[in-house]
């Protein structure tokens, strides 16, 4: 069954609008003092939506009874990985000119970076594995696999929190707002759980029966 129009069309443009904006902002010359960072930093922050998005798609469907929207799972899933690969590639290529000694450098003083490349390994992983041939190869393996899209939420989490600060303890500031979306992961993950998945759907059909 093809899917509607106008929800592909939405959900591209959703997908295509980030990167349409960096790219006005780049011919504008509106990007910020220190042009390579403020880009690489909206290309992290827009995989991590999609990320989030993908993530939220089974508990709205669970709660509002909206199905519709884990036919674009794969869709946002990759788009997220997408945009987590512009992220890598600035920081990498255009931040350090694929310098690997350097990077490796980096990676051992600021361990945060490597958060960010395992959570871009597991999206590569997912993004390689999220079509139909591997799901029927992989069988049970393939949902397994495809749970680590959690970790990598968290994980992406906790690489954001600690490049604002450097101090995952520090709950001022800027530290705040990584917290909070980290809150939102767990509480995703807990709908998950086929028990709570269970009582909110037999609260959804109550609250329609009686609607």
């Amino acid at each position: 069954m093809r899917h509607p129009t106008w929800m592909r069309v939405i959900v591209h443009s959703a997908g295509l609008f980030p990167l349409t904006l960096i790219g006005i902002s780049v011919l504008r010359g509106s990007l910020s003092v220190n042009p390579i960072q403020d880009i690489e930093q909206r290309f992290g922050r827009t995989a991590f939506y999609f990320l989030v998005a993908t993530l939220a798609c089974r508990p709205l469907s669970t709660v509002f009874g909206w199905y519709a929207l884990l036919r674009y799972r794969r869709t946002l899933g990759l788009y997220s990985f997408f945009y987590a690969s512009l992220h890598f590639f600035v920081f990498a290529g255009l931040d350090y000119g694929f310098n690997l000694p350097e990077i490796g450098k980096l990676i051992t003083e600021k361990p945060f970076i490597l958060l960010g490349l395992l959570s871009g390994s597991i999206l590569l992983a997912l993004a390689i594995t999220s079509f139909d041939w591997w799901k029927k190869k992989l069988r049970r393996k393939w949902t397994y696999l495809h749970r680590l899209v959690y970790l990598a939420g968290l994980m992406t989490v906790v690489h954001y929190g600690w490049a604002k600060k450097g101090d995952l303890f520090n709950l001022r500031g800027d530290i705040l707002y990584p917290v909070l979306w980290g809150i939102m992961i767990v509480i995703l993950l807990i709908m998950r759980i086929p028990m709570m998945r269970k009582f909110t759907s037999n609260l959804r059909y109550i609250s329609n029966k009686y609607r």
